[in-house]
């Protein structure tokens, strides 16, 4: 058969069913005093060519104080096989500290996908928080 493969399913069947390469450009601006918020915005690639202007909500508490932005934030995803799987909360756990100037990389999950976060920025923050990064369509 042409085309197909040992068990007589189409190639095109497999690549249809093979996880996207995703990524995240994005910026956010934040405030913390205990309870920590931040928002921003961001455009989502993937290899396939499909692309999404994202809107991104950071909430979540715990032992921080400060205020800060981050810029040219990368994001990489995992298990994505449709753009609009990056669409959500994802869980979020970090220890951080920084004056000035911070670099800050993490990793959020969110079910079986996976979001690898990359940034620097400026302002200063100190502490220990958990919440949800959440990612909507802008």
């Amino acid at each position: 058969m042409l085309g197909a493969t040992s068990m007589g399913v189409p190639h095109a069947a497999h690549a249809a069913d093979a996880p996207l390469k995703c990524q995240m450009r994005f910026s956010l601006t934040g405030w913390a005093a205990i309870y920590k918020h931040a928002e921003g915005s961001g455009v989502v690639t993937c290899d396939n060519g499909a692309s999404m202007p994202v809107k991104i909500t950071v909430k979540g508490g715990g032992l921080t104080a400060g205020k800060w932005h981050v810029d040219n934030g990368k994001g990489k995803f995992s298990h994505i096989y449709k753009i609009s799987d990056v669409l959500g909360s994802y869980a979020q756990a970090g220890a951080h500290a920084g004056v000035v100037k911070s670099g800050d990389a993490q990793v959020l999950t969110k079910g079986t996908v996976s979001l690898a976060l990359a940034g620097t920025g400026q302002g200063v923050d100190l502490g220990i928080d958990v919440g949800a990064f959440t990612i909507s369509r802008k």
